[in-house]
């Protein structure tokens, strides 16, 4: 079920929100909630519900374990790592590993098709922070399995995140409120996210789609450009609009997300780029992954090592191919670049950083759509040979609408937000709450109009 759905607007949030304010007391809304969520998983992955009950029973006794066995609690710590990564393993990458098998290393056997349980890599995540915040003392167990259960499970983060931590939310479980201000800022912010989704993210996925699954022969680097410029868009505002729907949704039922997402495309290096996107993600590997392995304590190189391991990893994460290995490589090997010294010399000119910052992501996120790595380097090949002959025009690939979407999305990924303040007129404009009222307004009915004329509606991160 996408949130970006009519079933989704019109039945099931209004039922679940309704019902969460009719039964008032926190435990009994938590176990509401978790039955909710539970439904809204199974709508879309009926037997995967189980594989995830599955994950909650054994991590909550394995939370359990480590708070009564602490003198065996590293052991209890590994075997419940080892535990979620096979899942996550198996399920995600097991495919991969029989494709690996059978056409580089020649191996004899049929490759495994085992499909992908929605959103396994994000609540595989959660359920590790939990476990690892809890070995290192960070909180008390919880030994209420509702409480936890919906910490895993909960509808609005649970198929494409953000990853929330434990430490976060886990008073937010018993003692939170629901007031009329905050469901007010959720619907408002809900409505937003979803514009994004609607409005932007899916008109311009329509038309780079199509030059993606065109003849590659008649492609040359004009409509290979516009391709990489509107998956650009398409992926940011696709992300960000679920993040800013989920971080609506727990605010109309009274839970505070941190935000994951600050105008990436605003960044003037790599490094701030990924201050900026994907931020949980982001800080789940810093506080997991980097950290232990020493990040930077140990010496120049160590940190470059740990940099690269970890950008693998990342790119790994996304998705079990070549390409996005080659895509989190890529940005690894300019964070080591800038921490060389490059960053100095970025400082020194804020345009030039800017244009060199959006000019590797952009091309980054060519790696990142194109399915294989030959593929890809085609592409990337034609976006810088201007010899080539071009069949298209700009109308016959994008539309007026697309055209307007784009434009939008590009004055709306951070440009547009500093007039406030730059302006003060306009922020005293922007804070009017009638205006902001009537803008939600606007934006909700034309994403209906446009989800009821069965508008293309792809969602880019549920396959990770």
């Amino acid at each position: 079920m996408l949130f970006s759905s009519l079933i989704f607007i019109m039945v099931f949030l209004p039922v679940v929100f309704f019902g969460s304010r009719i039964l008032r007391k926190n435990k009994y809304v938590n176990i509401f909630l978790l039955l909710a969520s539970l439904f809204f998983y199974a709508w879309g992955e009926p037997v995967y519900v189980f594989l995830m009950l599955a994950s909650i029973i054994v991590n909550y006794f394995a939370g359990l374990s480590l708070d009564r066995y602490r003198s065996h609690s590293r052991l209890i710590l590994t075997l419940d790592i080892i535990f979620n990564l096979g899942l996550l393993g198996f399920f995600k990458y097991a495919s991969f590993g029989t494709v690996v098998l059978v056409e580089y290393l020649h191996v004899q056997m049929e490759p495994l098709a085992i499909s992908l349980p929605i959103g396994i890599s994000f609540f595989t995540f959660q359920i590790m922070s939990y476990i690892i915040d809890l070995y290192r003392g960070k909180f008390p167990v919880q030994k209420n399995i509702i409480n936890l259960a919906l910490y895993i499970s909960f509808f609005p983060q649970l198929i494409a995140g953000p990853i929330v931590r434990y430490e976060d939310i886990n008073e937010q479980l018993e003692n939170r409120t629901v007031t009329i201000e905050k469901s007010t800022e959720g619907i408002r912010r809900f409505i937003l996210g979803l514009g994004k989704k609607v409005i932007i993210a899916n008109t311009v996925a329509e038309a780079c789609d199509r030059i993606y699954y065109s003849d590659v022969s008649l492609l040359s680097a004009f409509p290979v450009w516009i391709a990489s410029i509107l998956y650009t868009l398409q992926i940011y505002y696709d992300f960000s609009g679920y993040s800013d729907m989920a971080i609506g949704l727990g605010k109309m039922f009274g839970f505070e997300f941190l935000e994951n997402f600050n105008y990436p495309y605003m960044s003037k290096s790599i490094t701030e780029f990924w201050r900026r996107w994907h931020i949980s993600l982001g800080t789940w590997f810093r506080e997991y992954l980097y950290i232990p392995l020493g990040g930077n304590r140990k010496g120049k190189v160590r940190s470059y090592v740990n940099l690269m391991i970890v950008f693998f990893l990342t790119g790994f994460w996304h998705g079990a191919g070549f390409t996005f290995i080659f895509w989190g490589l890529y940005h690894g090997f300019f964070r080591v670049i800038e921490r060389l010294g490059f960053s100095r010399i970025l400082e020194k000119c804020k345009p030039l950083a800017w244009i060199y910052t959006f000019f590797v992501v952009n091309l980054g996120w060519v790696f990142f759509r194109v399915g294989g790595l030959k593929n890809a380097f085609i592409m990337v090949s034609k976006m810088f040979n201007p010899s080539l002959p071009n069949y298209y025009t700009l109308g016959e690939l994008m539309s007026h609408r697309c055209m307007l979407a784009a434009g939008a999305g590009i004055i709306g990924w951070g440009i547009i937000q500093l007039l406030p303040e730059k302006v003060p007129a306009v922020k005293k404009l922007i804070s009017n709450p009638v205006l902001q009222y009537i803008w939600c307004a606007v934006i909700f009915i034309t994403c209906v109009m446009l989800l009821a004329s069965n508008t293309y509606n792809p969602f880019i991160y549920f396959r990770f």
